[in-house]
């Protein structure tokens, strides 16, 4: 069993920067693969990024350039760096765990975070 607690939303005006953690608890975290999600009321959940257990990344299109996802399994957390944001982000964005091979679908992922909050203001 993983655990997985979100934090780091929050408000912030359109151009600026927030730093989401996942912390987990439980074992084997280096062993999972870790993702990022986002959802809005009334609208599916969204891929956003994803790092695999040996480093392998892939992004959405749509944060290439602006997201940096990151992993410290020292410390059981999974980051996601936000730079660049535009009102269009807000989101609940949810961090999820998984085994098996790097995925952008959230079927493959069997734990999930309650979510935290992230508000871009224009």
């Amino acid at each position: 069993q993983v655990q997985l607690v979100e934090s780091g939303g929050g408000l912030v005006q359109a151009g600026g920067s927030l730093r989401l953690s996942c912390a987990a608890s439980g074992r084997a975290f280096s062993s999972y693969k870790l993702g990022w999600f986002r959802q809005a009321p009334g609208k599916e959940r969204e891929f956003v990024a994803a790092i695999s257990w040996s480093g392998g990344i892939t992004y959405a299109d749509f944060v290439k350039g602006r997201f940096t996802v990151s992993r410290d399994d020292a410390k059981n957390t999974m980051y996601l760096q936000m730079n660049s944001l535009k009102p269009e982000d807000t989101d609940v964005y949810s961090c999820a765990a998984g085994l098996g091979p790097l995925s952008t679908y959230p079927m493959s992922y069997n734990y999930w975070g309650q979510g935290t909050q992230v508000t871009v203001s224009s």
